[in-house]
């Protein structure tokens, strides 16, 4: 059974579709990257998946274990990000916040969590530096690891590469192959056409008002059932994705 599925799906606002008849279906080890001019409706699929935008008519489902509250985003870079005032634990840290709940600070089981996911990007060693201070592709694997820091089964990335060099674009992507091996199911918009197809298991081309599948003709990359997350109350996600990063946690540091 898939991690998600989109059936006979349009998405728009206001009522209004700017893109139609999106059908596809993302398992473990899924990679579906998601390309098209822009304006053609990519972010507007993206928001309606992660429930920032009601669906305008047809079907979005979860299923195999992941929900609509324990998606792992990693949101696109820009400029503003590099002045934040946190560190790379704290930041990475904020991929908890959806479950807090009603606690003030973050639990031991949070904290755990944060450190796996930045040891499994290779950021660990990165935990105390000024999050501004980092290069472009470590602020990426540190943004990385705040998604997976809800130990989610399906990771959403918005232009994971922009504006790195090609050296951390495929050390990015190199990543994310890892993590689909261990059974994530992914689903990435994309600009880098060329350098995302290799890593892809199926690509929506999005445009003119229409989206279809592709499926490109390269080695199979099958990924590895795991297990759910464990069962611990988190939010919807619409309530946990915030516009900017989120804001710095008091008294946060590596254990």
């Amino acid at each position: 059974m898939a991690y998600l599925t989109c059936t006979d799906l349009s998405v728009g606002y206001g009522g209004s579709p700017v893109v139609s008849g999106i059908d596809f279906s993302i398992g473990a080890g899924d990679a579906l990257f998601v390309v098209g001019e822009n304006g053609a409706g990519k972010s507007t699929l993206l928001k309606t998946l992660l429930g920032l935008l009601p669906p305008i008519s047809g079907s979005i489902s979860f299923g195999d274990g992941a929900t609509a509250g324990e998606i792992g985003y990693l949101p696109q870079r820009n400029e503003s990000q590099r002045d934040f005032p946190a560190s790379a634990w704290e930041i990475a840290l904020s991929g908890r916040a959806s479950c807090l709940g009603r606690r003030p600070f973050y639990s031991k089981a949070d904290r755990a969590a944060t450190e796996q996911a930045m040891r499994r990007v290779g950021a660990f060693e990165l935990r105390e530096a000024p999050f501004g201070s980092l290069s472009g592709g470590q602020q990426q694997r540190v943004l990385l690891a705040r998604a997976l820091a809800l130990e989610p089964l399906l990771l959403v990335l918005d232009e994971p590469t922009t504006g790195l060099d090609p050296k951390a674009t495929e050390a990015l992507y190199e990543t994310v192959d890892e993590l689909r091996a261990a059974g994530a199911g992914v689903l990435a918009v994309t600009h880098d056409v060329d350098v995302a197809l290799p890593h892809a298991t199926q690509v929506l081309e999005v445009g003119a008002d229409t989206a279809g599948i592709v499926t490109p003709s390269l080695p199979e990359r099958p990924g590895a059932s795991v297990a759910s997350p464990d069962d611990e109350s988190c939010e919807p996600l619409s309530a946990a994705v915030p516009e900017a990063l989120p804001t710095q946690e008091q008294g946060g540091g590596a254990a």
